[in-house]
């Protein structure tokens, strides 16, 4: 195997390595009687509250899908609805497997399927996930407002520590930024002035990828894509929010500790594989800021996860199959 293919690999084994570890960390640090305690939370849940959650969360994913024609619209292409929410529930599922590789495989979908150019489906879906970013940063916001006290005093650590690192080397950190800068610059004026073929390839997926993200600006129907945006996040906080209801001992939790427990539960998703591992470690250490036990919080983050990975995997794999089965009826 090459350096390559090893490097390859590596980005798609060492998520699922370190979910893996975290569950085993987690498993590790807890007494036999709060393993036996979560166990209990889990089974003696509330399941109404977990088919609503999954019930939200499935409303969430088609109106991602329905809000997607608004960015493909300027572009001049109207693809099928269903063929929108099966490439979201595959690029889902694959996030599971490889994380990011489902928004190439989003793209990939539409073009296969709708004869949309590969650049410009994935331009609409950056255009979305900057759409996603404004979101998720309003409800940092808002936790912030929330439970500043409580917030800082828990990241003042990490705070320092930063300010710490970047008063010892400021030169080295304005170097790297000129260098970058640098770099991107010299990278866009080659592409403009060139008439290399394959550099003229790159010149014209780059324009394409511009105009996919820039149809974010040039939609008819703005208002439409920002009703789809804050009810796709409102489902996202809601199928979250629900699950305290299940378990006897959360029923009581605060929205604003569920807010400070949603956001840090949505940077999990980053760390691992569909936040295999971190994301049930992080809940229960958030809400153990809040005095819910370990038990508990932990029990609401596996509840969570596992709710929410289930509709994502049985989902996936449906439209992994009907996709092909639909469009050749067609």
């Amino acid at each position: 195997m090459n350096k390559k293919n090893t490097i390859k690999t590596l980005k798609i084994i060492a998520p699922i390595l370190f979910g893996a570890f975290l569950i085993w960390l987690t498993y590790n640090n807890a007494t036999p009687k709060e393993i036996v305690d979560v166990i209990s939370y889990i089974k003696g849940a509330d399941y109404f509250w977990v088919v609503t959650s999954v019930t939200l969360g499935l409303l969430s994913h088609l109106s991602r899908a329905y809000r997607w024609k608004f960015t493909l619209e300027p572009l001049g292409y109207k693809p099928k609805f269903i063929n929108n929410f099966m490439a979201v529930m595959i690029a889902y599922f694959a996030n599971l497997g490889i994380p990011r590789s489902g928004e190439i495989l989003r793209a990939t979908t539409l073009t296969t399927y709708e004869g949309i150019p590969f650049e410009k489906a994935f331009g609409t879906i950056i255009a979305e996930r900057i759409a996603d970013l404004i979101m998720s940063i309003l409800f940092v916001l808002l936790a912030l407002a929330l439970q500043y006290d409580m917030i800082m005093d828990a990241l003042n650590p990490i705070f320092n520590s930063i300010k710490t690192n970047a008063a010892k080397n400021p030169t080295t950190l304005i170097i790297t930024l000129a260098v970058v800068l640098a770099i991107l610059s010299a990278g866009w004026f080659i592409l403009r002035k060139t008439n290399n073929p394959i550099l003229r390839k790159t010149k014209s997926f780059a324009i394409g990828l511009k105009d996919g993200v820039l149809s974010i600006i040039t939609m008819r129907k703005k208002w439409a894509f920002i009703f789809h945006t804050i009810f796709i996040w409102t489902m996202y906080f809601l199928m979250f929010y629900v699950i305290f209801f299940s378990v006897k001992e959360t029923v009581n939790t605060p929205i604003s500790t569920a807010i400070v427990a949603f956001v840090t539960g949505s940077i999990t998703m980053a760390v691992t594989n569909g936040g295999l591992g971190s994301f049930p470690l992080v809940i229960q250490e958030t809400l153990n800021l809040f005095s819910i036990s370990n038990q508990s919080g932990l029990a609401i983050g596996w509840i969570m996860w596992g709710a929410q990975t289930l509709l994502n995997i049985v989902f996936g794999v449906i439209s992994f199959f009907y996709l092909p089965i639909y469009n050749r009826t067609k």
